[in-house]
Order: C-alpha cells, then sequence, then structure tokens
C-alpha cells in the first residue's frame, strides 16, 4: 500500500468548482464593477461637466436661433420703407460684416463645419485659431448680421462651430482631460449644434457619425451620444416637438412617382454638385475672372457688391429670396404657396454670392429651400401629381448632394414626413444624389477644411503643403 504523498492537497482543493460563468467565461463580480465604478470621484465630475456643457450648448443654440429669427424680421420691417431700401443697406452691412470679420475674427468666416473638422485634425496650438469660445461669440454676432442684411444665409453650419466652442470649454473644468479627450468634446459639441438647431436629436449623432467622427472612442461614445441628444432635447423642451419647416403630408405612393422622381433625384445630384464645386472654386480664390481678383485685392468691396446683387435678386423675386428660405420653404412644404419655376435659380445664385461674399454663413437652410424649389419644379411639369412627395425628394436630394452628407440629409428630412411610406424612397434618392453629386465635385467640407488648415502659421511651409 502506497503512503500518502505528505505534500498532497486534500480533494476537495485538488478539485474546486468552478466559479460561475460570466461573460467570455470569466466570473461576473457585479460588487466589485460598483466598486470599481465609482472609485474615483473624478471620473464622474467629468461626466456632469460634459452633460452641463450639453445643456448650455442648446441653450445657446436656441437663443442663437431666436436672436437670428429677429435680426431677420427686423429687416422685413425695414423693407417696408421703400422697395429700394435693400439696395442701400444689404452692400453696406455685407461690407461691413466682411471687414469686421477680417479684423477681428478671421477664424468665424464661411460655414464653421470646416473649422471644427480643422479643428479635430489640427494640435493643441493651432485649435483656437478654428474653434473657441470667442470665436463662437463673434460666429453669433456676424451671422445674425447677415440675416440683418437679408443676405441668403443659414444658421444651421454656424451652429456647429458655436456649440463647438461652446462644449469645448468643458476642459476648463475637468481635472484630467485624459477621461473624456478634446476629440471627443469636438464632436460632441458640433454635432449638438445641428441636433439644436434642427430640433432633431438623431440627426446630430448621425452627423456625428457622418462627418465630424474619424475614429469614434469607444469608451466615451455613450457619453458623447448622450450629449448631443441633451442638446437635441434643450431645443425640443422650447419650441416642442415640431419639425423645422412643418410637416410633409404624403399622401399612399404609386409607381406614377418613379420616373419624376428619379428624374428628380439626378436634377437634384448635378445642381447640387455644381453647386459644391462652384462653391469650393470660389472660396479658394485662385480664379482669373474679375470678380475673384477684386475678392482678393479689395474683399470689403467685393462683399458689398455682392451683397447688392443680392439685394437686385430679391428686389426682383418679391423678396423671396431673402433670409435662409424658411419661409418659402414652409409655405411649399404646407401647400399654401406654389414658387414661381425661376425661383430655384434665383436662390441658387442668391446662396453662393452670400457665401463667397465672405460673410459667415451656412448653406443647410437655403439647400433645403432650394431642393424644395427643385422638386416643386418638376411637380409643375409633370401636372401637380404627387406634389409633397416630391418636394421632399427634393430638399434631401440637393441636400445630400450639396454636403455630400447623404445619412444627415436623409434623417432631417425624414423627420420631416409624415408618413413611414417615403423612408425608402427619401433613403435612396439621398444616396443617388450623393453619389452623382461625387462624380462632379469633391466632398464639400472636407476639402474647405484643408483650406482652413492653411491657415496655420507654416503650413505652407511644409513638405507636400
Amino acid at each position: 500500500m502506497t503512503a500518502p504523498d505528505p505534500g498532497a492537497q486534500p480533494p476537495e482543493a485538488q478539485d474546486p468548482s468552478p466559479p460561475p460563468a460570466g461573460k467570455g467565461g470569466q466570473r461576473h463580480d457585479w460588487r466589485l464593477e460598483m466598486r470599481t465604478e465609482f472609485s474615483d470621484w473624478r471620473t464622474w465630475w467629468a461626466r456632469a461637466v460634459v452633460v452641463a456643457m450639453a445643456v448650455t450648448s442648446g441653450l445657446v443654440i436656441v437663443a442663437f436661433t431666436a436672436l437670428g429669427e429677429h435680426a431677420f424680421h427686423i429687416f422685413q420691417d425695414l423693407r417696408g420703407m421703400g422697395w429700394w431700401f435693400p439696395l442701400l443697406w444689404t452692400p453696406a452691412l455685407a461690407a461691413g460684416l466682411v471687414w469686421l470679420t477680417r479684423r477681428f475674427a478671421p477664424g468665424a468666416a464661411g460655414s464653421g463645419i470646416p473649422q471644427v473638422m480643422a479643428a479635430l485634425d489640427s494640435g493643441p496650438g493651432a485649435r483656437g485659431l478654428f474653434v473657441s469660445l470667442r470665436l463662437s461669440l463673434a460666429k453669433i454676432a456676424l451671422t445674425t448680421g447677415g440675416l440683418l442684411a437679408g443676405l441668403s444665409i443659414g444658421r444651421e453650419g454656424p451652429s456647429v462651430q458655436i456649440a463647438a466652442g461652446v462644449m469645448l470649454q468643458a476642459r476648463r473644468l475637468m481635472p484630467d482631460l485624459r477621461r473624456i479627450p478634446v476629440h471627443g468634446l469636438l464632436v460632441a459639441g458640433g454635432a449638438a449644434g445641428i441636433a439644436a438647431a434642427f430640433n432633431t436629436p438623431l440627426a446630430g449623432v448621425v452627423f456625428a457619425i457622418e462627418e465630424l467622427a474619424r475614429a469614434p472612442e469607444q469608451r466615451n461614445s455613450g457619453l458623447i451620444i448622450t450629449a448631443i441628444v441633451l442638446a437635441g432635447l434643450v431645443a425640443v423642451s422650447v419650441y416642442g416637438n415640431a419639425t423645422y419647416f412643418g410637416i410633409i403630408r404624403v399622401a399612399q405612393l404609386d409607381l406614377g412617382l418613379l420616373l419624376p422622381g428619379l428624374v428628380l433625384t439626378l436634377l437634384a445630384g448635378v445642381a447640387g454638385g455644381l453647386f459644391s464645386r462652384l462653391l469650393i472654386a470660389s472660396l479658394r480664390g485662385q480664379g482669373r475672372d474679375p470678380m475673384s481678383r477684386l475678392r482678393c485685392s479689395r474683399p470689403v468691396v467685393f462683399a458689398a457688391v455682392c451683397g447688392l446683387v443680392v439685394a437686385v435678386i430679391g428686389i426682383v423675386t418679391g423678396g423671396a429670396t431673402f433670409g435662409s428660405g424658411y419661409e418659402s420653404t414652409r409655405a411649399m412644404v404646407e401647400g399654401s404657396e406654389v414658387m414661381h419655376p425661376a425661383y430655384v435659380v434665383f436662390k441658387f445664385v442668391a446662396t453662393w454670392l452670400s457665401t463667397w461674399s465672405g460673410v459667415p454663413a451656412g448653406i443647410f437652410a437655403p439647400s433645403l429651400a432650394i431642393g424644395a424649389a427643385l422638386g416643386n419644379d418638376v411637380a409643375l411639369l409633370v401636372f401637380h401629381t404627387q406634389v409633397p412627395a416630391l418636394i421632399a425628394l427634393g430638399m434631401v436630394g440637393f441636400l445630400a448632394a450639396a454636403t455630400q452628407a447623404p445619412l444627415t440629409a436623409f434623417i432631417i428630412v425624414m423627420e420631416m414626413v409624415n408618413g413611414h411610406a417615403m423612408v425608402l424612397s427619401l433613403m435612396s434618392c439621398a444616396l443617388v444624389a450623393s453619389f452623382v453629386s461625387r462624380l462632379i465635385s469633391p466632398p464639400l467640407y472636407p476639402t474647405l477644411a484643408r483650406l482652413q488648415l492653411e491657415r496655420i502659421p507654416g503650413a505652407g511651409d511644409k513638405p507636400g503643403a
């Protein structure tokens, strides 16, 4: 009989019962998870700061929206002084705004979306050239001034830069920036601007994924999405659960929409691509035509010339092209007004000149107005068949083509449509129109963001720059 090994362990020690398996075959100890989650107060302080700044960003955009609408109403009241008033007021104010922008806040020029993209791609030393609280305040004042001038501009692109500048202030209140990196704050702030401006939290999330987030950080993605949604909910709580342009009521769709819808999609893709290409060529400032040379040598005078042409177009169209196009688009969406077939051309030119002038301006709302007018024109050609559906397709098609952000365009317009029957149609239109646009023009915002990066001191001296 073999003697027992004195070093051997008892049977129960040799064959312990296996621990309960959790995810991945490992034991899940909820007590340990809770201790880990609540062990460091700095993590929760950082989260609280982001949430507070998200709410603040939403409130700032709501205030900016109200300020812009009030400014445009003042312009409309001033027009009552005489039909000639915009011929003096619009060019004078445009020239003044460009002078102020170039003198005090060059980083506030343009849409605002390229600046946020440039900030995401730049280092800490150059980030202040593109996004800061000072630039946010300047953007609010200058864009509001553009609406006061009656220029054909939007406030949604500027809202991105404004909200990003506000959100970026969260880093001053955090004990450890590694917990919520600056990249995450910029993405959350920029997308919160879209969510609050359009009163569509879901569109803000999609915009963050499609346009801003290059490499989403999994650890903080939930917090970033929460911040975006909170900013949108602030706008919803103020304005109510109403859409930006009202509800598009679409009747039952049939095969009669197929051919005009396809024609409209292709037209929107071509028109949006040409619009994007025209903006890129104009804002690069490398043309040899007289207007481009004037913009380079006398930018303030050039802004006055652009303002004068915009004023003339506004007078010719009875005031329809002044401002963002909100009233005209809402009238078409609600079916209370049928726009003249030439409106789409006039609005296209007025928006291009307003942006080219150098006044801080966005193109989202004017693009939706142009797209709605394009859908309205196609509806006229087919004898008013499926007018609401064609207006919706025109809006999503032109916006998707101009920005080459089809998912964001689809979500924004989808939330305006009262009827699930159009969801697939809108998505298909956005994707096809964006594809057609890519054949004509490079992506608008990434291209303009690269132009913004050239403003970094020494950028032109780098190899390949």
